[in-house]
């Protein structure tokens, strides 16, 4: 069988989560607009729309980083200052939480479409993305500064920013290890 070799299928393997080595650039509202625009198109169930943004401008970070690292113990705010430091822009997805776990799944279903179509897409425009879930995000203080509701969850915070070097690929299990037809 032939190998797949659309842009959508170039950019699927291409696309890396860039953690480090941010460029000194920032990150325009317009764009992650412009984005989010085009990756809102995620399935989801009901078209329910689960989801909602917060955007942290490369201008307001280091006060963004500095509330953040107060949320931690004091023995860890250097350590916090300076991974938070890193990227250009943060980009903070919530979700609207459901009691019912059949459309709570689904809201996570769909909210991760989201999130996968937002880093194609800014791959597409050499933005360089990395989807982190660290314990902040479960932080009631986090959850109270970001203004958040009771009945909303942090899915994680998107790190952005400009990037020069692009990391190596790491190995995916071939899918005919994974994969099994049933009879």
């Amino acid at each position: 069988m032939k190998k797949i070799t659309t842009p959508v299928a170039k950019v699927i393997r291409e696309r890396r989560s860039i953690k480090d080595g941010y460029l000194d650039k920032p990150v325009s509202q317009e764009l992650i607009i412009e984005l989010l625009n085009d990756a809102k198109w995620a399935p989801n169930h009901g078209v329910r729309e689960p989801w909602r943004f917060i955007f942290v401008p490369t201008d307001k970070k280091e006060k963004f980083v500095e509330d953040i690292v107060q949320t931690y113990p004091e023995n860890m705010h250097d350590n916090r200052r300076e991974y938070l430091s890193k990227p250009a822009a943060f980009l903070i997805v919530v979700m609207k939480e459901e009691s019912i776990p059949k459309k709570w799944e689904e809201n996570f279903g769909a909210v991760s479409s989201l999130i996968q179509n937002f880093q194609l897409l800014a791959w597409e425009q050499e933005l360089g993305v990395v989807w982190k879930t660290n314990p902040h995000i479960y932080d009631t203080n986090v959850h109270q500064l970001l203004d958040l509701e009771s009945d909303e969850k942090i899915i994680g915070f998107l790190h952005l920013g400009y990037f020069e070097h692009q990391p190596e690929s790491k190995p995916r299990t071939p899918i005919k290890e994974k994969f099994t037809v049933y009879s």
